[in-house]
């Protein structure tokens, strides 16, 4: 069998399985042009013998074995999918990663419950993904892993193979040590990422973060601190951080850390913008928008941390100040729902729709409706449309790792105006200089900036933007996709 020279695992699969009307497998696009998927399938251009690792759900899992499947865009790889039963998909990714990891990836400890977790069957699923890579990997191999669900692989990797060079990135957050270390497993999670030649992370905090905790919690020793990048704005918010720790070392090895946030793919933006498709959803958006309306957005997912809540009580709380301007400003919420049989999600998109009902029943008027709540997964021309159109964006999460709906809206009002307000509990809030930040946890914050916001003269409007858009121009998601593999490559020093 062929052996790989580059090995990518992640959870999901490069495209998304679907079937034709004769009833054959098909693999089709994901809905988004945008994100980090087409990025890594790219990365397999100029490989001529990668693998790509992921899960598929089977019914059988007695007898379903790894499936490998030859793939030819945009070039040549195999993809290789480990088969999961329901129960182990549902234990691994919806019960121990959502509802106990990522609680305390995302600085709410108080939703964190070890009941919820069956360290086990992660124990079990890291390492068939390990296993996989270990067969799939040719001598000194480059293998990369991310985010959260995968924390073991590394360790399992290191195991069998002395030989390849490995990478993580970690694209949640990665808090405090005095909240991470509310893990049972913490020592099993760091020393596994330990196993690595690298380990990535968006921004500056988040690796200083998990330096922090190598250090205190298995004596990994920390290089010497040295200045962030000029990508980073270095002082004055929640996440600012002006010096980081290059790298760390532990049982005899070093372990590179690397900042790298990712990014967006602006040029592709913008073209889309200008399509047919897009030129119609904005007829549309203009049509049920009443002329000389400001139009505020806001587009998340349904997640206790992603400050929902917050944000509509800011806005009603700003309706009760300004009388002047009810039927003058228009939210619209574009909050996808999540995945169903996840009580805690459940239970927040009840509060969201429950406060949306209260605010449009106190304030609407006979031609207007204040805030417009849409559940569905918007396509991406239509999210575009809205980009391009809103007055406002507005964006107060609790918690973010990076962001990427800040940088789109940015990337989208290139040479034009428009306002973003952003937490600075965000990543993003560190890359976007001209960004209006706020903090979602201090009510007298969020009512200042989103007045700000709504005041702001043109002028400004046009200043700020301009620094964002270079910003998102100057650091693409292509940047960051070279920055992780290229600073492994030269880490074999």
């Amino acid at each position: 069998m062929k052996k790989s020279s580059f090995i990518l695992l992640y959870h999901r699969t490069p495209f998304d399985e679907s079937t034709n009307d004769a009833g054959e497998r098909i693999w089709v696009d994901q809905k988004s042009p945008n994100g980090i998927i087409p990025t890594l399938r790219n990365l397999f251009r100029d490989r001529k013998n990668g693998t790509w690792i992921a899960w598929r759900e089977v019914d059988e899992i007695e007898t379903a074995e790894d499936e490998a499947i030859e793939m030819d865009h945009p070039a040549p790889f195999l993809l290789r999918r480990i088969p999961l039963s329901e129960e182990e998909v549902s234990s691994f990714y919806h019960v121990t990663s959502k509802e106990s990891f990522w609680p305390i990836l995302h600085t709410f400890p108080t939703y964190f419950d070890v009941n919820n977790a069956n360290w086990s069957t992660f124990n079990e699923v890291n390492k068939r993904f390990a296993e996989a890579a270990c067969i799939e990997a040719e001598d000194g191999a480059t293998v990369w892993v991310h985010d959260y669900n995968l924390w073991l692989v590394p360790h399992y990797i290191r195991q069998k193979r002395k030989d390849v060079k490995i990478a993580f990135f970690h694209h949640t957050p990665f808090p405090g040590n005095d909240v991470f270390a509310i893990l049972p497993w913490r020592r099993q999670i760091i020393e596994s990422l330990l196993c690595c030649d690298l380990v990535g992370f968006h921004i500056p905090r988040y690796t200083e973060n998990f330096a922090r905790a190598a250090n205190c919690l298995v004596g990994a020793k920390r290089g010497p601190r040295t200045e962030v990048d000029k990508k980073f704005i270095a002082v004055g918010s929640a996440l600012t951080e002006p010096f980081i720790t290059p790298w760390l070392s532990h049982a005899g090895r070093r372990i590179k850390l690397v900042s790298s946030p990712v990014g967006t793919s602006p040029d592709l933006i913008q073209m889309i913008a200008k399509s047919e498709k897009v030129m119609a959803h904005v007829d549309e958006i203009r049509k049920g928008t009443k002329k000389g309306r400001k139009l505020i957005l806001s587009a998340s997912r349904v997640d206790y941390t992603k400050g929902n809540e917050e944000l509509l009580l800011a806005f009603e709380r700003l309706l009760e100040r300004r009388k002047d301007l009810h039927g003058k400003v228009v939210l619209m919420l574009a909050c996808v729902s999540a995945a169903s049989g996840m009580k805690i999600y459940e239970d927040t998109q009840r509060s969201i729709e429950e406060m949306v009902g209260r605010i449009n029943g106190r304030f609407s008027l006979i031609d207007w409706v204040p805030i417009r709540l849409s559940t569905r997964r918007i396509p991406y021309e239509e999210m575009v449309a809205w980009f391009t159109e809103a007055n406002i964006c507005w964006i107060t999460p609790l918690r973010d790792g990076l962001n990427l709906v800040a940088k789109e809206y940015a990337a989208a009002r290139k040479s034009k105006g428009g306002v973003l307000v952003l937490s600075e509990f965000t990543g993003a809030s560190v890359i976007l200089n001209g960004a209006l930040l706020t903090n979602p946890y201090s009510h007298k914050r969020m009512d200042e900036s989103i007045e700000q916001a709504i005041l702001m003269d043109e002028d400004e409007q046009i200043a700020r933007m301009e620094l964002m858009v270079k910003a998102v121009e100057a650091y693409t998601v292509k940047d960051w996709a070279n920055e992780q593999i290229n600073s492994l490559i030269g880490n074999q020093d």
